[in-house]
C-alpha cells in the first residue's frame, strides 16, 4: 500500500457505526430520555438495595398497625390508650409493719437497670404502614429489588434462549431448523400454567433444589426456560428473511464467517424485534411473578416483591386500607411504562427502515 496516500485516507469522515447512529437518534427523542432517565433510576435503586443501603430495615415494626400516610393524617379508629395514673400517699414509715419494706428502693434500682427501651411508634408514616406496622414506602423499594431482577433477568434469560436458537434454526435451516421446530413445538404444545407448575415441582423438590432452593433464580429459570418460545418463532422469521440478503452475501464475499453473519450483521438490523420481545416480556414475567408469588410458588415468606405486596393488599382493601395497594401500583406502573416507551424509542432508533 502506497505510504503517501494513508495520511490522506486517515483524513477522510468515517461513516459512523449503527450503535453510535442509535445514540444519536435516541438522544433526539426527549420522551426516550425521559423513559431512559426513569428506568436508569429504578435500576440504581435497585442495585442500593441489593448492597443494604436503602430499606434494609423494612422488616421493622415503626408504626403502628394500618398507621395512615402522613398527607391523610392520623384516622381515628374509637380506640384510646389507656393512661394509668398513680397517686402519691403520704410519707408514712411502715418498716415496723413490713420488715422488708427498708429493701424496696433498693430493689427498684436494680430492676431499672434491667428495664428495656420501649420504642414509640408513629402514628402516621409518609407511605403508610402495613398490618404490623412495617413502612410501605421500604417494603415498596425492597419489593422493586426482587421483581425488577426477577422481570429483568428472566426477560433476558428467555431473550438471549430465543434470540441464539432463533438465528440458529433460521440461518441455516435444514435438519437444525426442523429439529428446532420440533422443540419449540413440545414447549408450545402444553399449556403455559401446566409447565410453569411442572418445573416448579421439579426445580423445587427435585434434585436441584438444594443448590437453586425456592429463591428468586428458581423463579428466573422456570420463566426463562418457558417464555422463549414467542422470541424464537419471531426471530426465526427474520433470519429467514434476511440470510439471503445483499448486505449478507456481501459479507459472505469478504470471507465473514456464520457467526459474524449471524451476530454482527444481520442481528442490528432486527435488534427492534427483539427489544420489542425484550419489553413484553419484562412486563409479562413481572405479572407472572405476581401470580406465581400469590399462588405461594414465587419468592420465599421472608422476602417481599410487588406481586407479595399485592396480595396482602386485597385483603387490607376490604377493611379500608388502601395506600399498600396505591404505593405498590403506582411503583410498578411507573416502572413498567418507563421501560415500555424506553424499549419503544431503541426500537425507532434502531429500526434500519427508519434511518
Amino acid at each position: 500500500m502506497n505510504t503517501a496516500a494513508t495520511p490522506l485516507i486517515a483524513a477522510l469522515p468515517r461513516s459512523p457505526g449503527v450503535w453510535a447512529q442509535a445514540w444519536k437518534r435516541l438522544k433526539s427523542d426527549r420522551l426516550g430520555m425521559v423513559s431512559l432517565s426513569v428506568t436508569l433510576f429504578f435500576v440504581v435503586l435497585v442495585l442500593l438495595a441489593q448492597l443494604g443501603l436503602v430499606a434494609k430495615d423494612w422488616q421493622k415494626e415503626v408504626g403502628i398497625p394500618f398507621a395512615a400516610p402522613t398527607l391523610v393524617g392520623k384516622i381515628a379508629d374509637g380506640t384510646q390508650n389507656a393512661i394509668v395514673e398513680t397517686v402519691a400517699g403520704p410519707n408514712v414509715d411502715i418498716s415496723d409493719v413490713d420488715p422488708l419494706a427498708n429493701r424496696y428502693k433498693e430493689w427498684d434500682e436494680r430492676a431499672a437497670q434491667f428495664k428495656t427501651t420501649v420504642t414509640v411508634k408513629s402514628d402516621t408514616l409518609p407511605f403508610g404502614a402495613d398490618q404490623q406496622g412495617r413502612d410501605v414506602f421500604s417494603k415498596v423499594i425492597k419489593g422493586a429489588q426482587v421483581s425488577i431482577t426477577v422481570g429483568l433477568t428472566a426477560a433476558l434469560f428467555a431473550t438471549l434462549i430465543g434470540t441464539i436458537l432463533g438465528a440458529i434454526g433460521g440461518y441455516f435451516g435444514g435438519r437444525i431448523g426442523d429439529l428446532l421446530e420440533w422443540v419449540y413445538n413440545v414447549f408450545t404444545a402444553i399449556p403455559y400454567i401446566l409447565l410453569v407448575f411442572a418445573l416448579a415441582a421439579v426445580l423445587k423438590s427435585g434434585p436441584l433444589a438444594s443448590t437453586l432452593g425456592s429463591g428468586v433464580w428458581t423463579i428466573i429459570i422456570i420463566l426463562g426456560l418457558v417464555g422463549w418460545t414467542g422470541i424464537y418463532r419471531l426471530v426465526r422469521a427474520e433470519y429467514m428473511k434476511h440470510r439471503s440478503r445483499d448486505y449478507v452475501r456481501a459479507a459472505e464475499a469478504i470471507g465473514a464467517s456464520h457467526a459474524s453473519r449471524m451476530f454482527t450483521h444481520i442481528l442490528p438490523n432486527i435488534s427492534h424485534v427483539v427489544l420489542v420481545q425484550l419489553s413484553l416480556h419484562v412486563v409479562g414475567f413481572i405479572k407472572s411473578e405476581v401470580i406465581l408469588s400469590y399462588l405461594g410458588l414465587g419468592v420465599p415468606i421472608d422476602m417481599v416483591s410487588w406481586g407479595t405486596m399485592l396480595a396482602e393488599a386485597q385483603t387490607e382493601l376490604v377493611q379500608g386500607k388502601w395506600w399498600q395497594l396505591a404505593t405498590t401500583t403506582v411503583f410498578m406502573a411507573t416502572f413498567v411504562t418507563a421501560f415500555a416507551l424506553l424499549t419503544d424509542a431503541l426500537r425507532d432508533a434502531l429500526d434500519p427502515k427508519l434511518r
